[in-house]
């Protein structure tokens, strides 16, 4: 068989195996089946043969047909066989029969595919947005002769609307729901996820990536008895969108465990990013979580792994990625980050094409511009030190009372501002919460600058020339006064000790630190700083 596909031949192949078998077929998938090509039965048998033996050979076709960029439109990233297995056995060990298993975001039906081989009665449903995976999930499901109690239904998750269950027994809800930031979701769907979660006496923000709607309507279809186990990228354990995720798995979900991946064992098969699985049981509430990291996937088993966290601790925390790291022991003589400095992040402008200066700005007094980082690339060429500022932008930074500008000076900033509001930058958020809309409030120049987000490891720059920064840095503001040599040291160590290991990997391999993550990095006491042997 050709290591390389085309769709029609994808489709054919699919249709050969018995996609129309399986309930729920669509008028989209029909008109793919339009441009099916002739399969020969050698061809079908051959395919029919490797997926019974457990190979997704149509998925990953799909994969190769399909590359990540286009994939990524919908979240479609799927999982590998290891992991897929170890939270099939996860739900196995549950001692539950489900009457249905339930896959939002079918994709091929990997999981599908795993439960119907160990629930040997349960109704398998898939529901899936695309119909080419749906096609190749009903495929792969005929194959395995589950397609007389299969169905794939072409359509949204959170509109999906699933009747009782044969006999009115337990679901079962398991996959891996889509990926998807939330500036490529309409505002339709941002509306249901306030409108859904505020039913439900809860708040959501519109920022929230897709795999958040799914979990939220999980917990409205859901019913006491259902359970589940979902692997989603690890961000919402952390970041303040996934609030919502962090309490539904508390309350409505009655989480049970969390398991984070490290990206070292690729949880996403063309994704570098830490991963996170949730197992969940509705209407309980248990009194401690189980929590763990592991670094490779032969370590998950059957996610009975790791520390009990009472579930007290977690309602009380913002942020839960450090409680599934094991705590660190602290080397004699060396402390936290968080110790020496404060860790900032740089001010957020509201509009980056008004307040950093060009042509529109130029008669300005050079009293209000400030040599700024305003962009990670400029830590990263700097070499560990930033000396010279003249290759940076300026940043507009008005004072909030402008009566402290001279008459002369007045005219311009008068003229600059008429600018700024014809462009809309008095009205956006972050300019409506200011004291004075015009002022952005830029911090003092920090000793060191540090690089948050990138696909390797942060740049720690000692500041010499004095430059501000915006949001796409942080500042390291000592708590007491040091030496530039105790400066100098510490942003060499840190520059040589940190790997992105210390941070939190996000689908697309980008490693970010939150101030208090960086914090929390361990670094020698301002006493080894001070000697040579720490340069």
């Amino acid at each position: 068989m050709p290591a390389n596909w085309n769709e029609p031949e994808l489709i054919g192949v699919a249709l050969a195996l018995g996609a129309r078998g399986v309930s729920g077929w669509s008028p989209q998938e029909e008109r793919l089946a339009s441009k099916a090509a002739p399969v020969t039965r050698e061809r079908a048998f051959d395919v029919a043969r490797k997926i019974r033996s457990g190979a997704d050979v149509l998925g990953t076709a799909f994969c190769q047909l399909r590359l990540p960029e286009a994939r990524r439109t919908l979240g479609a990233t799927y999982t590998p066989s290891a992991i897929v297995s170890s939270m099939l056995r996860w739900a196995k060990a549950q001692g539950i029969e489900p009457a249905r298993i339930v896959e939002p975001g079918t994709g091929s039906g990997r999981f599908l595919l795993a439960a119907g081989r160990r629930f040997k009665k349960a109704e398998l449903v898939g529901i899936e947005i695309d119909p080419l995976p749906a096609l190749i999930a009903r495929a792969n499901l005929a194959t395995c002769g589950f397609a007389e109690r299969s169905v794939v239904l072409l359509r949204s998750y959170r509109s999906t609307l699933l009747p009782p269950p044969t006999g009115n027994g337990v679901t079962l809800y398991v996959g891996n729901p889509p990926y998807v930031r939330h500036h490529q979701i309409d505002s339709t769907s941002k509306q249901w996820l306030t409108a859904a979660a505020t039913a439900l006496g809860y708040e959501a923000s519109q920022l929230a990536g897709l795999h958040v709607h799914f979990f939220l309507a999980t917990a409205m279809k859901a019913k006491p008895g259902d359970f589940g186990v979902f692997i989603t990228a690890a961000e919402w354990l952390d970041v303040n969108y996934g609030r919502l995720v962090r309490e539904l798995f508390l309350n409505q979900l009655g989480g049970q465990s969390l398991t984070v991946i490290e990206p070292t064992a690729q949880p996403f098969e063309d994704a570098a990013t830490t991963a996170a699985i949730s197992t969940f049981k509705v209407g309980s509430r248990p009194g401690s979580i189980r929590i763990a990291r592991v670094a490779e996937s032969k370590a998950l088993g059957d996610l009975s792994g790791g520390q009990l966290i009472h579930r007290g601790r977690l309602e009380a925390e913002s942020r839960w990625s450090y409680l599934t790291r094991a705590q660190r022991a602290i080397p004699r003589d060396y402390v936290e980050l968080g110790e020496l400095c404060r860790v900032h992040r740089g001010q957020v402008t509201g509009a980056n094409r008004v307040w950093i200066a060009g042509l529109h700005s130029q008669d300005l007094p050079s009293r209000v511009l400030f040599r700024t980082v305003t962009r990670a690339k400029e830590l990263f060429k700097a070499d560990g030190v930033l000396s010279d500022a003249s290759l940076l932008r300026d940043v507009i930074d008005l004072p909030a009372d402008l009566d402290m500008l001279a008459a002369d000076e007045r005219k311009s900033v008068a003229r600059f501002l008429r600018y700024a509001k014809n462009v809309g930058a008095a009205s956006g958020y972050i300019a409506r919460t200011r004291k004075a809309w015009w002022s952005v409030g830029l911090r003092a120049p920090a000793p060191i600058l540090a690089t948050y987000m990138a696909r390797r490891p942060p740049a720690f720059v000692r500041n010499l020339a004095e430059a501000r920064h915006i949001n796409i840095a942080h500042g390291l503001y000592p708590r007491e006064t040091f030496t530039s040599e105790i400066l100098d040291n510490l942003a060499r160590y840190l520059s040589r000790a940190v790997s992105v290991r210390d941070g939190r990997t996000y689908a697309g391999g980008l490693t970010k630190f939150e101030p208090r993550e960086m914090e929390r990095l361990i670094v020698p006491s301002p006493e080894i700083l001070s000697t040579a042997a720490a340069a």
